[in-house]
C-alpha cells in the first residue's frame, strides 16, 4: 500500500495540483474568469499541502483540520475586512509572509539535518552541495522578500513616507551588503563545519538579507509601488521554488517557478507601461527629483461646479471615465457606476479607460470597478482607447494624475518623458475631479489642469460624483 501511494497516488496528485495552478493563473488574466482562477489556485494549494503531508508520512488529520480552520479564518477575515484602498497593502504583506515562510523552512532543514544532530561537517557534505547552496538562496531571497514587503506595506499604509529615502552612498552600501551576504552564504554551505558555527552563520545570512530587503525598497517612491509589489511577488515565488529544491518537492518547485515567472512577466509589463527599466525602478530613487517641480504654481486653472459639469455631460454623446487612485480612496466606484448608468439611459456611450499602472497595484482599477459590477467589456486598455479620445465629447478623470499627464509626450525633460499615458487632452472636454492641485506620485506638475478644454472640479471624488448624479437626475426629469 505504501509503495502504491508513493509511486502512483502522490505523483498523480502532484500533477493534478500543478495543472490546477497553471489553470488558476491563466484564469487570473481576465476579469471574467478571475474568480474561477482564484478558486482553482486555492484548490491546487489544498491538494498540494495534503499530498505533501502524505508523501512525508506526517499525516495527522487533527493538525490538517486545525490548519484549515485557523488559516481559513485568518484569510476570510482579512478578505472581508480589507477595504479596496488597502488591497495593495494586503498583497504586499502576504508576499512578505510567503518569502518569510520559505526562509524559515530552509533554515529549519539546515537545523534538522546539520545543527541538531551535531554533525562536525559542512552542510554541503551532509545535504549535498546543490541542496546547501539552494538553502542559502532560499533564506536570502525569502528574507529579502519579507523585509522588502514590510517596507512596501508601511509606505502604502502611510506609516512611512511614500517619497524615496535616499541614503548617501546607498549603492556602495548595498553592494557591500550583497557581497557580505554572498560570502556568508558560501561559508554557510561549504565552509562552516561546526554545528554552532552553522547556526550562527545561518542567523547572520538571514539578518544581512533582511537589511538588504529594507535598503532595496526605501529608495523607491510611491509612483513605482505597483512595480515593486509585482517584483516582490515574483521573489516570493522564487524563494518557494528554491525551498522546493531543498525539500526535493517537485510541486513546490513548479508552483514557485510559476509564481516567480508570472510575477516577473507582470513586472516587465508594468515597467514597459511606465517606460522604465527594472533597474531604473530599483536604483534611481524616482520621485525625488520632481518634488520641486510639483510645487510650482498653476496659472489659468478654471474651477467648475458639479452643476456646470453635469450640463456638459447632458449634451455629450460619448463619455470616457478615467479612474485613478483617488477613486479608490474615496470608495466612489459604485457612484461612478451609478452616474454611468444614468448617462447610458440618456443614450450616451460610456466606457472606462484603464491605464496599466493606475492605482497602487497591478490591475487595481480592474478590481475596483469589478467590485461595482461594471461590465468587463466596458473596461478598455490604454492602447485600444487612446485613438478614441479624439472623437470623444467628454472625459471624466476621477482621481488620476500622472497617467494623464501630457508632459510624458510633450516634455522631453520631464521625469516621466516617454511613459505611455492616456491621451485625454484630445477629447473635446476634459473634466478632472481632484481634491487639490497637488502633484501625483511622480511629484511633478500636470499641465493638463491648465488646458483650455479642462474643467477642474475640486472636492472629494465620491461627493462630487454624487453631486453629478443628482444634477443629471434633475436635468433628466426636467427634459
Amino acid at each position: 500500500m505504501t509503495q502504491f501511494l508513493d509511486s502512483v497516488v502522490v505523483p498523480v496528485l502532484y500533477l493534478l495540483s500543478a495543472v490546477l495552478f497553471i489553470l488558476g493563473i491563466k484564469g487570473l488574466t481576465r476579469v471574467r474568469t478571475a474568480q474561477r482562477g482564484n478558486a482553482l489556485a486555492a484548490l491546487a494549494m489544498l491538494i498540494a499541502i495534503v499530498t505533501t503531508l502524505l508523501d512525508l508520512g506526517l499525516v495527522d488529520f487533527r493538525w490538517i483540520i486545525a490548519g484549515l480552520i485557523i488559516g481559513g479564518l485568518i484569510g476570510g477575515i482579512a478578505a472581508l475586512r480589507v477595504e479596496m484602498t488597502a488591497m495593495p497593502e494586503m498583497v504586499a504583506l502576504f508576499n512578505g509572509f510567503g518569502g518569510g515562510a520559505s526562509a524559515l523552512v530552509a533554515s529549519s532543514i539546515i537545523w534538522l539535518e546539520v545543527v541538531e544532530p551535531g554533525h562536525v561537517a559542512t552542510p554541503a557534505s551532509i545535504m549535498g552541495g546543490d541542496s546547501a547552496l539552494t538553502a542559502f538562496l532560499s533564506i536570502f531571497i525569502g528574507a529579502v522578500t519579507l523585509s522588502g514587503s514590510l517596507i512596501a506595506f508601511l509606505k502604502l499604509k502611510g506609516m512611512m513616507t511614500g517619497s524615496p529615502i535616499l541614503i548617501p552612498g546607498r549603492h556602495v552600501v548595498n553592494g557591500l551588503l550583497l557581497a557580505g551576504t554572498a560570502a556568508a552564504g558560501l561559508y554557510l554551505a561549504f565552509g562552516a563545519g561546526v554545528p554552532e558555527t552553522v547556526g550562527m552563520v545561518c542567523l547572520v545570512v538571514a539578518g544581512l538579507s533582511l537589511v538588504v530587503g529594507v535598503l532595496m525598497v526605501i529608495p523607491i517612491g510611491g509612483a513605482d509601488m505597483p512595480v515593486v509589489i509585482s517584483f516582490l511577488n515574483s521573489l516570493s515565488g522564487l524563494a518557494a521554488s528554491m525551498t522546493g529544491f531543498v525539500l526535493g518537492n517537485n510541486l513546490l518547485i513548479i508552483s514557485g517557478a510559476l509564481v516567480g515567472a508570472s510575477g516577473l512577466i507582470l513586472t516587465q509589463i508594468m515597467c514597459v507601461a511606465m517606460n522604465r527599466t527594472l533597474g531604473n525602478v530599483l536604483f534611481s530613487g524616482f520621485g525625488q527629483e520632481g518634488a520641486d517641480a510639483g510645487s510650482r504654481e498653476y496659472a489659468n486653472v478654471r474651477s467648475y461646479s458639479p452643476e456646470e459639469a453635469a450640463m456638459v455631460l447632458e449634451g455629450a454623446e460619448s463619455v470616457i471615465i478615467v479612474p485613478g487612485y483617488g477613486l479608490a480612496v474615496a470608495q466612489a466606484q459604485h457612484t461612478a457606476r451609478e452616474l454611468a448608468d444614468l448617462l447610458e439611459k440618456r443614450g450616451t456611450k460610456v466606457s472606462y479607460a484603464i491605464h496599466p499602472v493606475a492605482g497602487r497595484m497591478p490591475g487595481h482599477m480592474n478590481v475596483l470597478l469589478a467590485e461595482a459590477d461594471v461590465p468587463y467589456e466596458k473596461l478598455v486598455e490604454m492602447d485600444t482607447i487612446n485613438p478614441e479620445f479624439k472623437t470623444t465629447d467628454a472625459v471624466l478623470i476621477v482621481g488620476a494624475n500622472d497617467v494623464v499627464n501630457p508632459a510624458a509626450e510633450k516634455d522631453p525633460a520631464s521625469p516621466i518623458a516617454g511613459m505611455p499615458v492616456l491621451e485625454v487632452w484630445n477629447a473635446q472636454t476634459v473634466m478632472v475631479i481632484k481634491r487639490s492641485l497637488s502633484p501625483g506620485f511622480a511629484g511633478i506638475k500636470n499641465e493638463l489642469f491648465e488646458y483650455d478644454n479642462t474643467m477642474m472640479i475640486f472636492g472629494d471624488a465620491k461627493k462630487v460624483l454624487q453631486g453629478l448624479v443628482s444634477e443629471v437626475k434633475e436635468l433628466t426629469a426636467a427634459a
